[in-house]
């Protein structure tokens, strides 16, 4: 059973050196409200609050939420999400009596941790981003009325207060993390290290940049091996029936969409997050017009599906599920990537976010890495020493060849960096 303990019921300022800035924490996306509206940014539909509500109203197991509001005297200026993961010392334990390496960071992140619990306490870890999502969606700050390092400090005290306070309410939050800083962002992960936590890189965010008008164009600036690997898929795919789902169809197929996402997930080794079985049906319902879910059938039966989210002028390849033993003959994962693609460039984006995973496959229709780095506290000052050491053997070592499908990959590179 999760804990419910209520965390800050009061607004709780901040002592800091600019003496204009507070925050205020708030347990549900409805009570942040307006100021919440007014500081998110508009044009990241990850930081608004009807995708927060559905994620708060189907949450995955064990997590719960908070919301940070910064002001500068009375007007927002910045916004940061939190997600608490709540962990049971003796939960899955039996799985880690054999010490790996895991290949996904996220799992073996979740495993240390459930060891560091097991027998001895129930306790949190509050993640300042979005478990559901790669990318910078955990705090976003109005750089015109807050310096970014103002901003960092900022954040990274009123994390440590919500932890602090979290503990004398009798809620352990013994590990911090802040999720997914680009590179750009490098210099603010600084503050974060100087306040003693760790910075680490895990696989990177494999992003496809779309200056292509149409998907023949896309096929067009491909070379001919890749070219001829992409339509070697789409026969073999032919047998396959590809149908975007209504909200009925989404419904009636519930039980087995989420048995082929699990099957998927559970291959992957990422159990950090386990979906709420009607998230997705959810997210369907209450944004139509940026959540698509596609499905593909053979002979009427359910093999595989996929979800797009339109997040301005970018697309997020949300998640899937696939039969893994039709997967060779149909080349169902492949089609998934093309037909990612196809959406994306037929719905004008200018980029197509893949997440990590799969780096190879990714990369060989033309996905690109983009460097993301987290940051992690443990708030047992004898522990974060070691947390490094920690990081480092947890961290996946997965051998990858990165593919350049493309005739003119320079020209490519230059649009992604403009």
């Amino acid at each position: 059973m999760q804990n419910s303990t209520p965390l800050l019921r009061e607004p709780a300022p901040i002592p800091m050196p600019h003496t204009e800035y507070r925050y205020t924490y708030f347990r549900s996306s409805e009570l942040a409200g307006p100021d919440w509206d007014a500081a998110a940014p508009a044009s990241d539909l990850f930081f608004r609050r009807e995708y927060l509500r559905v994620l708060e109203n189907y949450p995955p197991q064990g997590m719960r939420f908070g919301y940070l509001v910064f002001y500068r005297g009375e007007e927002p200026v910045g916004v940061a999400l939190c997600q608490i993961k709540y962990f049971k010392g003796d939960d899955n334990i039996n799985e880690l009596e054999t010490p790996t390496k895991d290949p996904c960071f996220f799992s073996g992140l979740s495993k240390w941790f459930k060891r560091w619990v097991a027998g001895k306490m129930a306790a949190d870890i509050l993640i300042c981003g979005n478990m559901l999502l790669t990318g910078e969606h955990g705090y976003w700050f109005d750089y015109q009325k807050i310096t970014p390092d103002t901003a960092m400090q900022l954040l990274e005290e009123a994390l440590n207060k919500v932890a602090r306070s979290a503990d004398s309410e009798g809620v352990k939050m013994p590990v911090i993390l802040v999720k997914d800083l680009a590179s750009t962002h490098r210099r603010q992960g600084q503050i974060l290290k100087n306040k003693g936590y760790v910075e680490f890189d895990i696989q990177p965010n494999m992003v496809l940049h779309l200056p292509f008008l149409h998907f023949d164009e896309y096929m067009g600036a491909m070379s001919t091996k890749y070219r001829t690997r992409a339509k070697r898929a789409f026969k073999k795919g032919e047998r396959i029936e590809k149908r975007e789902l209504s909200n009925a169809d989404i419904q009636r197929e519930l039980p087995r969409m989420y048995a082929l996402y699990k099957d998927i997930a559970n291959t992957a080794g990422f159990n950090m997050v386990d979906l709420n079985e009607d998230y997705l049906a959810a997210l369907k319902r209450d944004l139509p017009e940026q959540v698509r879910i596609f499905g593909y059938y053979l002979d009427g039966h359910l093999l595989a599906f996929f979800t797009t989210i339109l997040n301005g002028a970018e697309l997020e390849a949300h998640f899937l599920g696939y039969d893994k033993e039709h997967n060779h003959d149909l080349q169902l994962y492949l089609n998934i990537l093309y037909d990612i693609v196809r959406i994306g460039i037929e719905s004008g984006c200018h980029s197509i976010v893949f997440a990590r995973t799969a780096l190879e496959i990714k990369s060989s229709v033309g996905a690109v890495p983009h460097e993301l780095y987290c940051y992690l506290r443990h708030q047992n000052p004898l522990v974060n020493k070691f947390t490094g050491t920690i990081l480092d053997y947890l961290k996946p070592v997965e051998e990858w060849l990165p593919r350049h499908p493309f005739k003119h990959a320079s020209d490519l590179d230059d649009h992604a960096a403009s």
